[in-house]
């Protein structure tokens, strides 16, 4: 079990995923890196049925990038990015947003990589994929 927040909490949205995690995906794309002004974005990534919104699901803000196949998901409140739909059948959850549960989370994948920033250098053993991948 694993449970998260935004940095507001008081206003904001809190969650649970009753599945074990997998790993972090880290995408270094240059949208992810814009949305979040680092060198990119860290998800876990959560079957539908094992995700479920505590409160805040009812706020959600989302943006969708024009002429892109790329929206975000965030806090109205603080800004914080938020879960939201990878795919039919997952969601995304910003790892930086499990507050319990995740202590044992590694970076399992790298995304984009061949979009990454000139100052971006991955010191981990995550696998790297020069695009996405299925999985």
């Amino acid at each position: 079990m694993a449970e998260g927040q935004c940095n507001c909490g008081a206003v904001g949205f809190e969650f649970e995923i009753s599945a074990d995690l997998e790993g972090v995906i880290v995408c270094h794309c240059s949208i992810c890196r814009r949305a979040t002004g680092t060198n990119g974005m860290a998800v876990v990534l959560a079957d539908n049925n094992a995700f479920r919104w505590l409160r805040g699901e009812e706020l959600v803000t989302t943006w969708k990038k024009p002429g892109a196949d790329w929206e975000c998901w965030f806090c109205p409140t603080c800004g914080s990015p938020v879960p939201g739909t990878n795919d039919p059948a997952r969601m995304f959850i910003p790892a930086g947003t499990i507050s319990e549960g995740g202590d044992s989370l590694e970076v399992i994948h790298h995304i984009f990589v061949d979009s990454r920033a000139g100052w971006d250098t991955i010191c981990d053993a995550g696998k790297q994929h020069r695009e996405a991948f299925e999985g």
